[in-house]
């Protein structure tokens, strides 16, 4: 009988020293202690782990009950009594086992789970992990790393939900996971802010790495296949943006500050000394600090850590770009409230300096530093004026580089290539809004129109002529049916003003204008027109000069 042999070997070894243990004794125990559980005896295995006097047999060899006893403990239901044995038997283990194979125990059985019982594994093992770590006192640094490392590695394994259904069924228990895992985390990341300015020890240094490694792990998965951009009635709900928050939470905790992350993003593994960290760093740093990325400037979790300046201070301030020809973060955030004073600033000196102060802090960055920012800005700024300025920018850039060789990397070739698709397209096709997108319109047209003419056809520095196709195609077509949509659209409305005197209001780039009357309104609509026929005759002289050189080239 299987309590008869567990009784057997516990009595055997009863009268001898821990140091006198023998192979044969552990696997007799290991034996005898699985048959019982799986016979359904956890309760006299519970009595047996919490005789005094088997406290030696249990410290030495109580972990290897670990695997049958989170296997019982998953099978069994939740009002079960015996489960409710098995799972004292886990904490009495977790209180007298040797904590250094006790880890390595649970790991292995979070390791080894899979499918469905994956995230049933962890919530399970997450707390007697956590008690078991901190009981290793000052060297837990790789203990804790590997744990973190195991747990989120065997998350990776499940596919992240997507939908606000799948998000609330949370059908495998990732999201579950993900916000007890930084409960897991938390005694730790606590214990590093506690020690960072007082503590000399290089553990702390070590636990720090640990956590900032999760950290990274984390947001290259799940958070960067997740979809976070819910509604604002859904934000509160979404257990994945909690996650991110927290994420980001512990980056700043541990003083792992965004402007740190971003600005070292090109060297920053060359500081750190362990070179299991390097390949880490290496392998999940693109991905991860795109992530990141994403949930500050887009999604704006923890924008509020950054300082801020208001008021008539504002542009005193960003008056002063900081040195170098890099663009760090702390310049991207100058930059972005820099372009809300230029849009949306009510008052008309302060956007005409903020537009002056640009400029500064355009000609502060070498050919890399610029095409970086314009590529940017072409990405965020959401403002065809902003746009139109960029593009004008970028033919000043282009004209430098055709004039100097030596400098022509970034201005020229693949790389303009790849910065011209962001500007030589519409938005949205034939059914942009060619009004409210005329500045940026006008701005690429006379871009195109310098490039035709300036870079010769056998040259191709540019690489506009082998371009030329996918430019016709995502610019020039559409932008021909969008004009004479629009203005058969205006013309239409001109019309139907002269048969009505009544007042009206009208609707121009999106915006309800207030009421006008006929006269008003048509002086609206004849603008318009006029705006429609200058890009088109912008149009018509690029297209006449492509045509002309490509004859030439015949």
């Amino acid at each position: 009988m299987a309590t008869e042999e567990l009784q057997a070997i516990i009595q055997r070894c009863q009268i001898l020293e821990e140091e006198d243990f023998k192979g044969e004794d552990f696997n007799l125990f290991q034996v005898a202690g699985q048959k019982c559980l799986e016979e359904g005896y956890a309760a006299e295995v519970l009595e047996v782990i919490q005789n005094e006097k088997n406290k030696v047999i249990v410290k030495s060899m109580g972990w290897n009950l670990v695997c049958p006893l989170v296997r019982c403990i998953l099978s069994y239901k939740q009002e079960d009594e015996k489960r409710e044995h098995c799972l004292k038997i886990l904490d009495q283990l977790v209180q007298l086992c040797n904590p250094k194979e006790l880890l390595l125990g649970l790991l292995e059985q979070i390791e080894q789970t899979s499918g469905e019982q994956i995230s049933h594994t962890i919530l399970l093992l997450l707390q007697p992990l956590q008690t078991v770590l901190l009981k290793l006192h000052s060297k837990k640094s790789y203990s804790v790393g590997l744990s973190l490392s195991t747990i989120l590695n065997q998350l990776s394994l499940l596919p992240v939900p997507y939908t606000k259904e799948e998000i609330r069924e949370d059908k495998l228990g990732l999201c579950q996971c993900c916000n007890a895992i930084v409960d897991f985390a938390k005694p730790f990341v606590d214990e590093v802010v506690k020690n960072m300015e007082t503590s000399t020890e290089n553990d702390d240094e070590e636990l720090k790495e640990e956590l900032l490694k999760f950290c990274l792990k984390s947001l290259k998965y799940p958070l960067l296949i997740a979809q976070l951009d819910q509604l604002q009635e859904d934000i509160e709900e979404d257990p994945l943006r909690h996650f991110a928050a927290e994420i980001l939470g512990i980056l700043l905790d541990i003083k792992e500050l965004l402007p740190t992350l971003f600005s070292h993003r090109g060297n920053r593994n060359q500081n750190w000394d362990n070179p299991d960290f390097l390949d880490v760093d290496r392998k999940h740093s693109a991905d991860s600090l795109a992530c990141l990325s994403y949930l500050v400037f887009v999604q704006y979790f923890g924008i509020d850590c950054f300082p801020m300046v208001s008021n008539h201070q504002r542009s005193e301030v960003l008056e002063q770009p900081s040195k170098g020809s890099n663009q760090t973060l702390c310049t991207f955030f100058q930059l972005q409230g820099l372009v809300k004073v230029m849009t949306l600033c009510p008052i008309e000196h302060l956007r005409k300096k903020s537009l002056k102060i640009l400029q500064l802090y355009i000609d502060k960055f070498d050919a890399e530093g610029k095409y970086t920012l314009f590529r940017c800005l072409l990405k965020t700024s959401n403002h065809a004026g902003v746009e139109g300025y960029v593009i004008q920018n970028i033919k000043n850039q282009i004209d430098l580089s055709l004039k100097k060789a030596n400098d022509s990397k970034w201005f020229t070739g693949p790389q303009l290539v790849s910065l011209l698709d962001l500007v030589l397209l519409l938005p949205e096709g034939a059914e942009t809004d060619l009004l409210q997108n005329s500045d940026r319109i006008m701005a690429s047209l006379n871009l195109l129109r310098y490039l035709v003419i300036k870079d010769n056809e056998y040259d191709n520095q540019t690489g506009i002529w082998t371009e030329l196709n996918k430019i016709e195609q995502n610019f020039l077509k559409p932008l021909h049916t969008g004009l004479n949509m629009s203005k058969a659209h205006y013309e239409a409305e001109i019309k139907k003003s002269h048969n009505s005197k009544a007042v009206c209001s009208v609707t121009v780039g999106g915006e309800k204008m207030p009421n006008m009357t006929t006269e008003m309104q048509l002086q609206v609509l004849h603008s318009a027109l006029f705006t429609f026929d200058l890009i088109e005759s912008v149009l018509a002289r690029v297209e006449e000069l492509i045509e002309v050189k490509i004859k030439t080239i015949t």
